[in-house]
Order: C-alpha cells, then sequence, then structure tokens
C-alpha cells in the first residue's frame, strides 16, 4: 500500500503557502508565479492550496498584508527603542521605503494595485495603507508634544508626507538611476524634517 503524503491543515497550511509565495514571488514576481509554483515550495498540492485560498490573487492579497503585519511589528519595535520623535520619524521612512527594486513587498503592492478588486478585497488594501498613515500620524503627535515639531496639522502632514514617499517608492521599484547616487532614505527624511522644523 502506498503511504499518502500528509497534507497540512489550517494554520499550517495558510502559513507554509504564504512563506511559500513570498520565496516564488521574489524568484518570478507577483504576475509571473503560479499557483503550482507556490505548492511545490509548500510542499503542498495545488488542490489543496486553492482549497484554503480559492485563487492566486486572494492568496496574494493575505501575503501581502501578513508581510504588512510583519513590517509593521518591526517598525514597532525600532521605534519603541528611539530616544526621540525624530529618531521614530527615521524608522518610519526607513520601514516604508522599498529595499530596492526587488523589494517583494512593494512588488505586490504594485501588482495589487494595478488589478481590479472586489469591495472587501479594496477595504483590506485600503485597511493596510491607513495602518501606516496612522503610524506615521502618531508619530508626528509625539514629536510636537515633545516640542520637537512644528505644529502642523498632522493629518494633512500624512497625507502630503504619504504621497511623496509613495512617490519615491515608484521610482525606486522603476530603477530610476537617481536613487543609485542618492540616498532615498536620506532624501526623504530631510525632506520631512525640514517641513516640521520646529524652529
Amino acid at each position: 500500500m502506498v503511504e499518502r503524503k500528509r497534507q497540512p491543515s489550517g494554520d499550517e497550511a495558510r502559513g507554509k503557502a504564504m512563506r511559500a509565495a513570498i520565496g516564488a514571488i521574489a524568484e518570478k514576481g507577483p504576475a509571473g508565479v503560479r499557483m503550482a509554483d507556490i505548492a511545490a515550495r509548500a510542499s503542498m498540492s495545488t488542490g489543496h492550496i486553492l482549497y484554503h485560498f480559492g485563487r492566486k490573487d486572494r492568496l496574494l492579497l493575505e501575503v501581502l498584508a501578513w508581510s504588512e503585519a510583519d513590517l509593521g511589528a518591526r517598525f514597532e519595535e525600532a521605534a519603541a527603542g528611539a530616544a526621540t520623535a525624530t529618531e521614530k520619524l527615521a524608522h518610519f521612512v526607513r520601514y516604508y521605503l522599498p529595499r530596492g527594486q526587488g523589494d517583494e513587498r512593494y512588488g505586490l503592492w504594485t501588482h495589487m494595485f494595478a488589478r481590479r478588486h472586489d469591495d472587501a478585497s479594496r477595504l483590506l488594501l485600503t485597511e493596510l495603507s491607513d495602518t501606516w498613515d496612522a503610524r506615521l500620524e502618531a508619530v508626528v503627535r509625539e514629536g510636537q508634544a515633545r516640542g520637537e515639531f512644528a505644529p502642523v496639522d498632522p493629518a494633512d502632514f500624512t497625507v502630503r508626507a504619504v504621497a511623496m514617499l509613495n512617490g519615491i517608492s515608484a521610482d525606486i521599484m522603476f530603477g530610476r538611476p537617481r536613487w543609485q547616487q542618492t540616498s532615498p532614505d536620506a532624501f526623504a527624511l530631510a525632506a520631512l524634517e525640514r517641513e516640521l522644523r520646529a524652529s
């Protein structure tokens, strides 16, 4: 009798699939990756992957949410160790911007923004974006309370800041040569600090 390979179930299967998807996306890109590629990396059947996620876009959306939660937790840990709001702002810029043209997380964002979504998916993407806005606004309010930052409107500042950071992020992912000679983190932080300078 041939022993059938055990398929993981529940949270175990979802975790394996998402970790495998990150590796497959890094190799083939979000558009090029197939469910079969993810299944092979996870040592699962394609049918099992489909059972848990239904379709590729749903899996990629969940991978993005999982990745954002992990990145957000790392930002919060770094921010908790910062002595000033200015240091927290520097951490925010570093965790927000992509680490290079091959950044898998930003590759996923680009892929997801280019597709049509149902209301539930659109809501999730909006919530992921709003979470980063809330983090930045909290840093600004803390800096103002400490007297480090000027009394700008935190919500308005956040809209302007995120728009700038998203533009820089798109440039990095596109491979604009200017960011090969200039640090995008340093450039963005200097621009934000100029507006927030208290004196």
